[in-house]
């Protein structure tokens, strides 16, 4: 093989990488929030996998709560500190219940360190973004497909109206940015249990189909990477979303 075929195919494998890059097909692996139980309650959680980290000293981040009934009007609710843990207001019966955090701009160093600063801070970067978390908890049956919720810039929602009953039974779900119908969104079928999978992307319709993972919690994540806001700051923007909700056990 002569040289000029050499320099032919390493430019069209940079090419390949700047694609994929620019594109957002990059590890799905991100912190994000979602709802689950706590001890009889509805805790608001944030962490990735098994982390389950300090969602209390994160609630000043918060920029949205939000309650809504089967229908998908909006009922009162928030979040309130409880301990440790972070609650939610569930004295009118949400169906759904919604969230919003703004986890600031993260820089990472060739050291593999991130650091709360935008690029122009740090002089040598690999990454450079804006992070923004969602979480969406579906508590009871809807009366109809849940639509595009206020403030939820990324959103993951069923297709169907209802979810399926079983572990391993198809679920086809539809991504959001701004409200419309985004590709390339890289979803996880078990955000908590399986933080690591390779993700699935989803279709030129914003949908794609998984299977229902688990038989009592399940947290599907979606990850989309728009553009920046502030060039000059960071390279992009992270929004990372969540859809959870609970299939029941048996009959004790």
């Amino acid at each position: 093989m002569d040289m000029m075929t050499l320099k032919k195919k390493a430019c069209a494998v940079c090419a390949i990488a700047l694609f994929a890059g620019a594109a957002g097909v990059v590890p799905a692996q991100a912190h994000g929030i979602w709802f689950a139980q706590r001890a009889t309650q509805l805790a608001f959680l944030y962490g990735i996998g098994a982390d389950d980290l300090d969602s209390l000293k994160r609630l000043p981040q918060v920029t949205s709560v939000g309650g809504y009934d089967a229908d998908g009007k909006p009922v009162e609710t928030s979040l309130q500190p409880d301990g440790r843990l972070v609650l939610v207001n569930l004295d009118n019966q949400p169906a759904i219940v919604a969230a919003v955090l703004d986890n600031g701009t993260w820089t990472k160093t060739p050291d593999g360190v991130f650091h709360k600063k935008g690029k122009d801070e740090i002089p040598k970067y690999i990454i450079s973004e804006h992070t923004y978390k969602y979480a969406v908890h579906l508590r009871k049956p809807l009366s109809k497909p849940l639509g595009p919720l206020p403030n939820q810039i990324l959103q993951v929602v069923p297709v169907e109206a209802a979810l399926p009953a079983t572990l391993g039974a198809p679920i086809k779900l539809r991504v959001l940015f701004n409200g419309k119908p985004v590709a390339g969104a890289q979803v996880l079928q078990d955000m908590v249990n399986d933080p690591d999978a390779e993700p699935v992307l989803s279709g030129a319709d914003g949908t794609v189909t998984i299977k229902v993972r688990n038989q009592g919690l399940n947290v599907i994540a979606a990850i989309y990477r728009g553009p920046s806001e502030q060039p000059a700051k960071f390279d992009s923007s992270e929004h990372l979303a969540t859809l959870s909700f609970v299939l029941a056990h048996k009959p004790e």
